[in-house]
C-alpha cells in the first residue's frame, strides 16, 4: 500500500485539507469584506489601511503576551545584521498590501468570483515562477509536466470565466488588479517562507508582513489623497466590515497549522479549491455586483481541474 494511500484514509490528515479548504474561502469572505467596506468609505485604500492596520494592532496584542514571538523578531533583528536575510527579503507585505488594496478597487465591479478565478490565476504561473527560479526558502523546483499544465488551464479558465462576466473595458482593466496581485502574493508567501524561517516563529513572521504592509498602504492613502482629495464615505456602523484584518491572521495561521501535515503542494491546492468555491457560494448567497454567469461557472470548475492535475500526477512517494 503507498504511503499517500495510508495518509488519505488517515482522519487527522482528512481536517487538515478540510482546514485548508475553509482558509481558502476565508480569502473569498475577505475580498467580500473588504470590497464592501471600499463601498462605504469610498476609497479602495482606506478600506486596505483599516483591514490590515487593524490585524497589526490584533498582532501586536498578541507580541505583547508571546515571549517566542518577541525572541522571533530579535532572531529577525539578528539575521538582517549578519546578512543571513536581506531587507527585500521582508517586503513581502507590500505585495499583500497591493492585494488586499485591489480587493476595495475591483470586487465592487467585478463581483467575488470573477475576481478571486482572476487572482488565483496570478497566483498559478507566478507560484510556477518563483519555484523555478528558486526565490522561495526551499529553492529551485523544477517545472514538472503537471505542474506547467495547472497553471496553463486557469490561464484558459479565467478567459472563460471573465468573458462571462466582464462587460466593459474598464472592468477588463480592473481584472488586471487581481492577476497581478496574484502574481505578487506568490512572491509574497516566498518570502514571508524566508522570514519564517530566520524568526522560526509564525508570529514574528506575521508580524513583519503585516507591519510592512501596513505602512505602504499608509504611502499609498496619502497620495491618493495628494492628488484626488480626501474620501467621501462614511465609517459604516455594521462590525463585520471590520473583520478583514482578522480574516487574513487566521488564513495564515490555518496555512502556518496545516503545512507539516499536508504539505505544501496539497496546500496550496486546498487553498486555491477554498477560495474558487468560496467566491461562487458568496457571490450566489449574497450577491454583491452581476450574479455569476454560466461561463463564470465554466471558469470555475476548469480552474479547480487545473489545481488538482499537479495533485493528481506529481510523482507519488515510493512503496514501503
Amino acid at each position: 500500500m503507498s504511503h499517500s494511500s495510508t495518509r488519505r484514509r488517515d482522519p487527522a490528515f482528512v481536517a487538515a485539507v478540510a482546514l485548508a479548504v475553509v482558509g481558502g474561502a476565508a480569502v473569498a469572505v475577505q475580498s467580500r469584506v473588504n470590497g464592501t467596506l471600499a463601498e462605504h468609505v469610498g476609497s479602495g485604500y482606506l478600506a486596505a489601511v483599516i483591514s490590515f492596520g487593524s490585524g497589526l494592532v490584533l498582532l501586536c496584542a498578541a507580541l505583547l503576551a508571546s515571549r517566542r514571538g518577541r525572541a522571533g523578531l530579535r532572531r529577525i533583528a539578528g539575521a538582517l545584521r549578519d546578512g543571513g536575510l536581506r531587507p527585500w527579503h521582508c517586503l513581502g507585505g507590500a505585495a499583500g498590501a497591493f492585494f488586499v488594496a485591489s480587493q476595495g478597487l475591483a470586487v465592487g465591479s467585478l463581483g467575488v468570483a470573477v475576481f478571486i478565478v482572476a487572482f488565483v490565476t496570478g497566483q498559478s504561473v507566478g507560484s510556477i515562477v518563483v519555484d523555478r527560479l528558486g526565490i522561495g526558502p526551499g529553492g529551485v523546483r523544477l517545472v514538472t509536466l503537471p505542474r506547467a499544465i495547472g497553471p496553463a488551464l486557469t490561464v484558459v479558465a479565467v478567459a472563460i470565466a471573465m468573458s462571462g462576466g466582464i462587460e466593459s473595458t474598464s472592468a477588463l482593466a480592473l481584472a488586471a488588479l487581481p492577476l497581478l496581485a496574484g502574481v505578487g502574493v506568490a512572491w509574497q508567501q516566498a518570502m514571508n517562507g524566508r522570514v519564517r524561517a530566520a524568526a522560526d516563529d509564525v508570529l514574528a513572521a506575521t508580524f513583519v508582513n503585516f507591519a510592512v504592509g501596513t505602512t505602504a498602504l499608509l504611502v499609498a492613502l496619502g497620495l491618493s489623497v495628494l492628488f484626488d482629495g480626501a474620501p467621501d464615505g462614511m465609517l459604516p456602523a455594521d462590525p463585520l466590515l471590520y473583520t478583514g484584518g482578522a480574516i487574513g491572521i487566521v488564513f495564515i495561521a490555518l496555512g502556518a497549522a496545516v503545512v507539516h501535515r499536508v504539505g505544501v503542494l496539497l496546500l496550496s491546492l486546498s487553498l486555491i479549491a477554498g477560495q474558487i468555491v468560496g467566491a461562487l457560494v458568496l457571490d450566489v448567497a449574497a450577491p454583491d455586483a452581476a450574479a455569476p454567469g454560466p461561463l463564470t461557472y465554466a471558469g470555475a470548475a476548469l480552474t479547480l481541474v487545473a489545481v488538482a492535475i499537479p495533485l493528481l500526477f506529481e510523482r507519488r512517494p515510493d512503496r514501503r
